[in-house]
């Protein structure tokens, strides 16, 4: 028979919190967008993105998506990683990062912000995003919508689910959007 252990001390202290969000950072740039306004933003990117698409298309969607976004968990933690830390301001999108001279990597890839969604199961998938991010300097914004918000996601990149989206700063049409409704949360938070 197996004895049944009781999670005590850090391990129990590790347990707790993830039920519990992490505190927000005051720095940190996070928000929630539901209901009608995130149905608005969806549609206003999905618009721009197919757009942006039907100018480009000289490559297969697939790896034209992967241009453009950063797409699942494991990717977008990957792309954080390799940002450096807080670059001092917010990243914007029409900036070019030169490549390092004698390193011979390839250029660091910087996303301008994550979208994440809120109805992730198990939490403990995403909670090191928002700390992470914070970091970076990379604003997150939740998708907020009665348990869909990953097949939301999903929708914006032709995929079933999505439970992380970044937006890479490329200086296209989606980045110009991401921008204004930073913006624009930015100017409802201050008049709030």
């Amino acid at each position: 028979m197996r004895s049944k252990k009781r999670t005590t001390g850090a391990a129990a202290g590790a347990l707790s919190n993830s039920i519990h969000p992490p505190p927000l950072l005051p720095h940190q740039h996070q928000f929630c967008l539901e209901g009608e306004r995130l149905s608005r933003f969806l549609e206003s990117t999905l618009r721009v993105i197919e757009s942006e698409r039907d100018l480009d298309q000289t490559l297969p969607l697939k790896f034209w998506t992967k241009q453009q976004f950063a797409v699942g968990v494991n990717e977008v933690t990957r792309v954080l990683e390799r940002m450096t830390p807080d670059r001092g301001g917010a990243i914007s999108s029409d900036e070019h990062f030169p490549m390092n001279g004698g390193d011979r990597k390839p250029p660091c890839v910087y996303l301008q912000a994550i979208l994440l969604a809120s109805d992730c199961n198990p939490r403990w998938l995403t909670k090191h995003l928002p700390a992470l991010a914070a970091s970076r300097n990379v604003p997150l914004i939740f998708v907020k919508d009665r348990k869909e918000g990953s097949l939301r996601l999903g929708e914006l990149i032709k995929l079933k689910t999505a439970i992380a989206v970044g937006i890479k700063a490329k200086g296209n049409g989606v980045n110009q959007l991401i921008k204004e409704v930073l913006v624009a949360h930015e100017i409802d938070s201050v008049e709030a």
